[in-house]
């Protein structure tokens, strides 16, 4: 596995020789491609090997080179549930979803029900566009199969490896739960919004509650799924309708706790990958880009894009994805 920040030039010489690659960046950049074995998505945000940074002019390529074979792929929002039906036996998939679309909310809410999503690591990220440029221009993928830029539905490319390879998927999460209240959703406040909330019990309005603790709404809410810490993050509170949005849903019946405050975000980042990320595959958070002040700084060795949702199965917030691919022969 390679990561380069490539010219369009020098990305389509790597596409035509049958090169197996994910890429990000500009739609404008994307659109001139050729057709193959690659699927791209929207974002101008990227970590490089010199730190943070916003990037228009080139793109950001992941080549499999452990690849021995692929097929991108293009599902409309009725096909999500039909993931896994490209799945390649001892292989994995990435997975690229548009910000702000009707599968972004199907995946996040029902994804982890599609029969089979399972059976085979699952990773990649939620595109979207330059902060700026919300609600002006939308969030693309592109299928290498054609070369054509959507705004809804999932550009999947299914990658066979070699007898004998490994794939680890396992995610950065440099927040711990706190020992704050506990909380909880119920239906129908479960989801992308709520506006009450179960804490220690007792029900409340959840804005109010927000605002009247003086909760730092930059710290994502942070459950464990089956052992794993995966974050929730607030996106808006309105307290005069009474409702907090999240980036991703909140699951009903799940206890949530507000994560600890951190020091460093570049140095939390830098602590938990240790010496590790180099020839991994990653994607980071927008909103660990932009909370964590990262423009500029590293995040240990991992380089990527940084994304509006990260996928490792299921939808994922402030954290790091990451993939590495072992004893291929």
């Amino acid at each position: 596995m390679k990561n380069e920040v490539l010219s369009v030039a020098e990305a389509a010489k790597r596409i035509e020789a049958g090169a197996v690659m994910v890429l990000a960046g500009d739609e404008a950049l994307l659109a001139q491609l050729p057709r193959g074995k690659w699927i791209g998505g929207t974002t101008v945000y990227f970590v490089t090997e010199d730190g943070g940074t916003v990037m228009r002019d080139k793109l950001f390529c992941t080549t499999f080179a452990e690849a021995t074979g692929a097929v991108p792929r293009y599902v409309d929002v009725a096909g999500l549930p039909e993931i896994s039906k490209g799945y390649t036996p001892g292989g994995f998939t990435m997975i690229m979803i548009p910000a702000f679309s009707v599968a972004h909310s199907n995946f996040a809410v029902e994804g982890q029900t599609y029969p089979g999503l399972f059976d085979q690591p699952l990773s990649g990220w939620i595109t979207g566009v330059h902060l700026d440029d919300i609600g002006k221009r939308a969030p693309k993928i592109f299928d290498g199969s054609t070369g054509i830029g959507h705004d809804e539905g999932a550009a999947l490319l299914h990658v066979a490896l070699p007898e004998g390879a490994h794939v680890d998927l396992d995610i950065l999460n440099i927040f711990a739960r706190g020992d704050s209240a506990a909380l909880t959703f119920s239906f129908p406040e479960a989801g992308f919004a709520a506006k009450t909330a179960v804490v220690n019990g007792e029900e409340v309005n959840f804005a109010r509650y927000i605002t009247e603790t003086g909760i730092d709404t930059r710290l994502p809410l942070v459950a464990n799924y089956a052992g794993a810490l995966v974050n929730v993050s607030i996106q808006s509170v309105d307290v005069e309708a009474g409702e907090v949005k999240f980036y991703a849903p909140v699951v009903a019946g799940v206890e949530y706790r507000l994560a600890n405050a951190l020091g460093s975000y570049a140095q939390a980042f830098a602590q938990g990958a240790g010496e590790t990320g180099e020839g991994q595959y990653s994607c980071n958070c927008i909103l660990n880009y932009l909370y964590g002040e990262l423009e500029g700084q590293r995040t240990g060795k991992f380089t990527g894009p940084i994304t509006f949702g990260e996928i490792a199965y299921i939808l994922l917030n402030q954290t790091l994805v990451k993939m590495d691919i072992s004893n291929a022969a």
